[in-house]
């Protein structure tokens, strides 16, 4: 079991490293103003348009890089600094959320996946690990017919959909990347430099959800080994 801390371990620093360069990126090519003179909400605007999509409207959304897209409503949102901002990372963040909005007119088959699991995901992640350590502690080592087993087991299978889903994601938000460099290289808005930085900055976010997806299935596969090892 210590190495499966050592991994756990592993991953969590990974994630922080990770976490932190990608805060980095975005300080760093914040300062690279675009000679375009485009705010993250115009290049978005522009994105959907010419993507044909005209029923997505782009909001202001408060926070440090909380920018996403709501298939529910049809709302493109950016951070304050994405919306308002002229420069190489607001171009890169606000055509990647645009990106998923082009999945979703689209009918992206991962987007359309994910999100019909999003519902489920909401709730299972809320109870997975209580049901899995209350089932250890009600006795989950001591047969597989217990109840203790079976409430842990239960929490197990919905740490399962939790990982699926963050793995269901990867395609989702690489493809989304890939839209938004090949919208913004095809169309000439930025300049070569200003084209490299952002395709800098979205590598690093798309590491987020590769690190966040290693992390998850260390976890799946501890807590798995630790209730169903407990059979032998």
């Amino acid at each position: 079991m210590i190495g499966y801390y050592i991994i756990i371990g592993g991953i969590s620093l990974i994630s922080w490293l990770v976490s932190q360069q990608l805060k980095n990126k975005f300080r760093h090519y914040s300062k690279v103003q675009l000679q375009n003179g485009l705010t993250g909400r115009e290049i978005a605007e522009k994105m959907l348009h010419d993507n044909g999509i005209f029923d997505v409207k782009i909001i202001s959304t408060p926070g440090q890089l909380t920018d996403h897209y709501n298939p529910v409503n049809k709302t493109v949102n950016l951070s304050e600094a994405v919306y308002n901002q002229r420069n190489a990372s607001a171009a890169a963040v606000a055509s990647h959320e645009v990106g998923h909005a082009v999945q979703h007119a689209q009918a992206y088959q991962w987007l359309t996946m994910r999100s019909k699991i999003v519902p489920v995901v909401s709730v299972t992640s809320k109870f997975s690990l209580w049901l899995v350590i209350g089932g250890i502690l009600l006795g989950a080592a001591s047969g597989t017919t217990g109840i203790g087993f079976l409430i842990a087991v239960a929490g197990l299978v919905m740490m399962a959909i939790a990982t699926l889903f963050s793995f269901i994601t990867l395609p989702v938000e690489y493809d989304a990347s890939n839209r938004a460099l090949a919208w913004l290289k095809t169309n000439n808005m930025l300049t070569n430099s200003e084209q490299d930085g952002a395709k800098d900055a979205l590598k690093w976010a798309a590491r987020t959800y590769l690190v966040a997806a290693l992390g998850s299935l260390a976890m799946l596969l501890y807590w798995g080994f630790r209730i169903l090892g407990s059979r032998d």
